[in-house]
């Protein structure tokens, strides 16, 4: 069974247009109102007939299933994202889910790698001994990559979207495009600065990515998100740090390492492209968690023996 209908048809050209959304959005989007759907299958008529009672339902069997509360809130928020417009364009009286209480996200706390852990794991490309067939310049380009995530806080896909052009080593910071292509400027640090300048020498790369592949057609030059996924997995392989690391963990690295030596939080929300404090605000209970720690462990008096 599929979603199509006038409805849905005009809620996803709504959040295409108006919202500007990525197609990941409108793929998340359509993939639960279809799997919602299936589950309907028996009895359903339209959308509009939907009861607050069915979607109790869908989330007690969603639960029975052991989802994570994550996609549970997903699913719904996608869902709660489309009563919403039937009701403000398509004269639909009331939501449905407005009296559908959801279960409370469990609040785990990031992994973030300790300031011993991150130089190691920056130094790797450099200390490894190099595969025979790679490029001259491919450690120089993962020493780039590594600082800068660790300089920035990117996510990986706005790294490997960066061009050269998006680079101003004048004023020392990056243009950004982030989620819904929100686009912000991101400082850059000098030892980020200075690898990316050596790779870039290295490489001959003057224009086009910012970080290339080897394949030698220009169109097919761009570093994909997975081959970032895959160094970092060769060259934590070679590390004694005992977790693994994505380049998420990089991610919430920088902003605990920035809240640690005393940014503030509207800062880093801005340097990560949060749309909501709240979403930054996990990161203050991981520096007080470390600081807990520190405490215990250094104070003669901080517990028991």
């Amino acid at each position: 069974m599929s979603v199509a209908s006038d409805d849905v048809e005009a809620f996803l050209e709504f959040l295409r247009v108006e919202r500007n959304a990525s197609v990941r959005t409108l793929r998340n989007y359509s993939h639960a109102l279809n799997v919602f759907l299936e589950w309907r299958a028996d009895g359903f008529t339209t959308w509009r007939d939907c009861s607050a009672d069915d979607f109790r339902a869908y989330l007690f069997e969603l639960m029975k299933r052991e989802l994570a509360r994550t996609t549970i809130r997903l699913r719904f928020a996608a869902m709660r994202s489309f009563y919403k417009f039937l009701v403000h364009r398509r004269g639909l009286g009331a939501s449905p889910l407005v009296d559908v209480q959801l279960p409370k996200l469990e609040r785990n706390l990031p992994v973030v790698l300790t300031q011993a852990q991150i130089e190691q794991l920056l130094n790797m490309p450099m200390v490894m001994v190099p595969d025979a067939r790679a490029q001259p310049w491919q450690a120089a380009r993962d020493v780039a990559i590594l600082e800068l995530f660790y300089s920035s806080g990117l996510r990986v896909s706005e790294l490997v979207e960066l061009d050269v052009c998006d680079a101003d080593f004048l004023s020392e910071t990056l243009r950004v495009m982030g989620k819904g292509n929100k686009e912000r400027m991101v400082p850059i640090g000098t030892y980020a600065m200075a690898a990316i300048q050596k790779y870039r020498q290295q490489a001959s790369v003057h224009n086009g990515p910012l970080f290339i592949n080897k394949n030698k057609n220009p169109e097919k030059r761009r570093l994909s998100a997975r081959s970032v996924q895959m160094l970092l997995k060769k060259y934590l392989a070679a590390t004694d740090i005992g977790f693994d690391v994505t380049p998420h963990k990089l991610r919430h690295t920088f902003a605990t390492h920035m809240l640690d030596h005393g940014a503030d939080l509207r800062s880093v929300q801005t340097l990560l492209g949060h749309a909501s404090l709240s979403t930054t605000q996990i990161y203050t209970h991981v520096t007080k968690e470390r600081m807990r720690e520190a405490y215990d462990d250094a104070h003669p008096r901080a517990g028991d023996e």
